[in-house]
């Protein structure tokens, strides 16, 4: 019989593993370790997409900001058809632990759209992510949370979403965005 490994569960068995080895009797290791049992925000957002056939198709899509004590949140995004938001919450967890073992500047998040992208055309694929990035626009940002390719995203995917967080930051600012402007953002 296979059982269905919970991937949040594995991660935070790995943490109360390596917490084992330094000590957890001291107060200071027990309290980081309580912090980092669970992520300090989960975002979970509906985007709605044309398709090309004219109807509107929903897809969940998730963004885990795990920990950001060491600096901004940093980590890719994943177009999967089978991820769920225990997956993400055990990768944004790791992207948290690579960044501090690395002595990086940046906290550890993950994001994910359930979607198999090879189903969609060129234009859909570009609604999506362009919807997704308008989704999560407020909790992103060069000073907040830096994504990233991941799986399934690649150079073009994120392009559409920086054009699109621009676009919303310039309608949130109202403000009419020049290209320098613009610029000013991405450099942030």
């Amino acid at each position: 019989m296979h059982m269905n490994i919970n991937p949040f569960e594995s991660a935070m068995a790995q943490l109360s593993k390596a917490v084992s080895f330094i000590g957890k009797s001291d107060p200071k290791v027990q309290e980081k370790l309580e912090i980092l049992k669970q992520p300090q925000r989960i975002i979970n957002v509906t985007i709605p997409v044309k398709m090309d056939d004219g109807k509107i198709r929903i897809f969940q899509g998730y963004r885990v900001q795990f920990n950001n004590a060491r600096g901004p949140y940093k980590g890719g995004i994943r177009y999967y058809h089978t991820v769920s938001i225990e997956e993400v919450k055990a990768l944004s967890f790791w992207m948290t632990m690579k960044c501090a073992v690395a002595d990086l500047p940046f906290g550890g998040s993950k994001g994910s759209v359930i979607v198999d992208p090879k189903t969609l055309s060129a234009k859909e694929l570009e609604r999506l992510s362009r919807g997704y990035a308008r989704a999560i626009a407020d909790v992103i940002g060069p000073d907040k949370d830096v994504p990233a390719p991941d799986v399934n995203t690649n150079g073009q995917v994120m392009g559409w979403m920086v054009d699109e967080y621009i676009n919303v930051k310039c309608q949130m600012t109202n403000a009419k965005c020049t290209k320098k402007e613009k610029n000013k953002f991405l450099s942030a």
